[in-house]
């Protein structure tokens, strides 16, 4: 290249680096993004505390039986549902129909020796006067119809015994409910009495149901003092409401009420135990189910904004709020659960901060960037509508 080209070259060279500078200079930096921002929805709402909890039986009994004999009958299949009353087993009774045949005879001799006294004592009662009788002779015979009457109510109690263990050769449900299988067959010995008896089954209730769960001290003092306060009653005094979703549901529509609290705090676990009820109609719930159970906690004065509004910063939650410059800044909050299809903010926001609902994910949008803010409005999801009627 010649020394002319190379100077030409240069000339042009600097006359382009001195344009750009004029050229961006002119352009300015680049505009500021836009956002829509919107104060939170400050609403009333139910607050609603959750825990875990098993479903228990609010009738649980051990079949056993009263008296001690062969099997001779089984009156039910295994698992059914059985109503309080129905026979499920039968014991050989036919020791026992000896017995109040027994008792029925020694009934009758007894009811013949009263008889007997009895004409005894009429038949001296005038001789006394006359002396053909002694006094002490007809005392004595007094006192044999009193023996023979007391042997006559000892017979009439041995009877009603023997009738009583001739009724207990059937074994009946003592409750309504879903039995389990049978722990013995037919043909077996088994030992009734008080002690040392033989399991012949077992029966749980299921209409309604109790839930049992475990809550902490904290809570426990919490409830107590909105109590106090006159903000929640006591679940000791008044049916506070509760919900339950099971493990492979996502909602918790499942309503029911409390009906007991301990009446101590457990000293190790530091929880107290609260139990609710529920109407099991279809039967889904059975003792031993695992559940997690919403309690009405109370109402309060929350502030609602969209859940994407809400950005994870390393163990933080953080919102972005605009200022009067138009300035974004982080707020860390405090999130609590979703209402009407938006989060509840518990801490970290006030009611006319002007929260960023879109725009966040424009990498541009950050805290101490310059924004361009759009009025918005922060709306509660519509109630779905009620499933059609079915005719």
């Amino acid at each position: 290249m010649s020394p002319q080209s190379c100077f030409s070259a240069l000339v042009i060279l600097a006359t382009l680096l001195s344009v750009e500078p004029a050229i961006a200079q002119q352009q300015g930096p680049p505009p500021a993004p836009p956002v829509t921002v919107a104060p939170p929805l400050a609403k009333r709402i139910a607050t609603w505390d959750e825990y875990s909890g098993r479903f228990e039986a609010i009738e649980a009994v051990e079949v056993r039986p009263r008296v001690s004999g062969f099997i001779e009958k089984i009156h039910f299949k295994d698992g059914q549902l059985v109503k309080a009353g129905d026979q499920l087993f039968t014991i050989d009774p036919r020791e026992y129909r000896i017995a109040v045949e027994s008792a029925e005879a020694e009934i009758a001799r007894s009811d013949a020796q009263v008889d007997l006294a009895e004409n005894e004592v009429e038949r001296a009662r005038p001789l006394v006067k006359t002396g053909a009788v002694t006094e002490r002779d007809f005392d004595q015979r007094s006192a044999n119809l009193n023996v023979q009457r007391a042997a006559l109510q000892a017979a009439q109690a041995s009877l009603k015994r023997a009738q009583l263990n001739l009724e207990w050769t059937a074994v009946t449900a003592p409750v309504s409910g879903r039995i389990s299988d049978r722990k013995v067959d037919i043909g077996n010995l088994v030992t009734g009495g008080t002690g040392g008896t033989t399991l012949l089954t077992t029966i749980v209730s299921l209409e309604p149901i109790h839930f049992v769960f475990d809550a902490s001290e904290a809570d426990y003092l919490r409830y107590g003092r909105l109590s106090l306060a006159g903000g929640r009653k006591s679940s000791r005094d008044t049916d506070n409401p509760v919900r339950v979703r099971l493990a492979d549901e996502a909602e918790f529509k499942h309503t029911g009420h409390m009906d007991f609290v301990d009446n101590q705090l457990n000293a190790r676990s530091g929880t107290i135990r609260g139990r609710a009820i529920f109407d099991n109609k279809d039967q889904l719930f059975v003792p031993g189910v695992f559940a997690r159970m919403q309690l009405f906690g109370g109402d309060l004065d929350a502030l609602l904004i969209p859940d994407g509004a809400v950005v994870s910063d390393q163990m933080r939650k953080i919102v972005f709020v605009v200022g009067d410059d138009n300035v974004v800044k982080a707020a860390p909050v405090t999130l609590g659960p979703l209402e009407e299809g938006l989060r509840v903010i518990t801490k970290g926001l006030a009611k006319d901060d002007k929260v960023v609902i879109e725009g966040i994910a424009n990498p541009m949008v950050r805290p101490g960037a310059k924004v361009t803010p759009k009025p918005g409005e922060i709306k509660a999801a519509e109630a779905p509508p009620p499933p059609p009627s079915q005719q």
